[in-house]
Parts: C-alpha cells; structure tokens; sequence
C-alpha cells in the first residue's frame, strides 16, 4: 500500500528526482524540481519552493514551509512587486534531519546533518550539524547529542550506505538489550 501511495504521489506532483522511497503524508505544494534521497517524509501541506534538496532519512513535519526570503525591498521608490529578486540561491537539508511542524525554513538556508528544528522555527541562518533550533528567529536550544562520542558513532552511520528499515518501528526491549 505504501508503495502505491509513494506512486500516486510522485507521479501527481510529477517530481523525477525522488526517491522510490520517499514517502508523502498528503498533498502539498511542492516543486517540481525537488530533490529527496532515500527514506525522506513529507508532511502533510508541506509547501516546498525551488531548489531544494534532502538528504537521507529526513522528516519534515506537516505544513513545514521551505520558502521566501528572494524578494528585494529595499530599492527606494520602486514597489516591492517590481523591484525583482536577487541571485537564486539552492536550500540543502542534510541526513537525518527533523523540521517540526509549521517551521519555516527561508530559501538558500543549509540544515546541516543530523539537526532537529523545533515546531513553528523561523529558520533564517544555516543550523549547525547536531543542533536542535527553535524559536523565530531559531536559536540554538542544545546539542542533539549530549556526549561527543554518540555523536561519532551517528555521524559513522550517517556515511555508510542506505540502511533499510521500517519507517516509525517501535523500539522493543529487545533492541535496546
């Protein structure tokens, strides 16, 4: 079923450039030249601009907002409507990102790897890797990790090939064990 949906929803927005599985909550608008690796999820009411590419294993949360920040307003005597846009400049979110829901993040910001921003961010600055942001603006709020060796240990997996699994498998006693 799952499969199918990704299909449906590939084909629906026309996007050629991502992955089999990447997953869709439910509609969004979300330009056709977006870029998604393996295992991406994309929230519900996501709206998505130009230029933008995620890295493996990301979530953006429902009505994330990758956009803005590309119009020029400070021309004296020229409406902002005729006033242009500046250079276009691509938006990256790396591996293993968390957006909560409702963040916005501005056009041409780098989310570094492993990075987690809280619901309803402004994201107007590049966040550094393993970093939780939050707040308008963002700021940071701590480390992802709070010991530098887990952070290593994630980093390691981060560049090993695909891993597969289940998307939101519950972890049992077993596991941890």
């Amino acid at each position: 079923m799952r499969s199918a949906r990704r299909l449906f929803w590939r084909k629906l927005l026309r996007l050629r450039d991502v992955h089999p599985t990447v997953l869709f909550g439910g509609y969004g608008d979300i330009s056709r030249d977006f870029h998604a690796d393996a295992y991406v999820y994309v929230g519900p009411g996501c709206r998505i601009n130009p230029g933008v590419r995620v890295g493996s294993y990301s979530m953006l949360g429902p009505d994330v907002q990758i956009v803005g920040n590309d119009h020029i307003f400070d021309l004296p005597g020229v409406p902002i409507i005729f006033s242009g846009r500046p250079v276009f400049r691509p938006t990256h979110v790396g591996k293993d990102v968390w957006i909560g829901a409702g963040a916005t993040i501005l056009c041409g910001i780098t989310i570094g790897d492993g990075a987690v921003v809280a619901s309803g961010a402004v994201v107007t600055h590049d966040v550094e890797p393993f970093t939780v942001v939050g707040g308008v603006p963002a700021r940071l709020i701590r480390r992802r990790f709070a010991i530098l060796r887990d952070e290593l240990i994630h980093r390691k997996m981060l560049e090993a090939p695909v891993v597969s699994a289940r998307y939101c498998s519950p972890v049992t006693a077993q596991q941890e064990a």
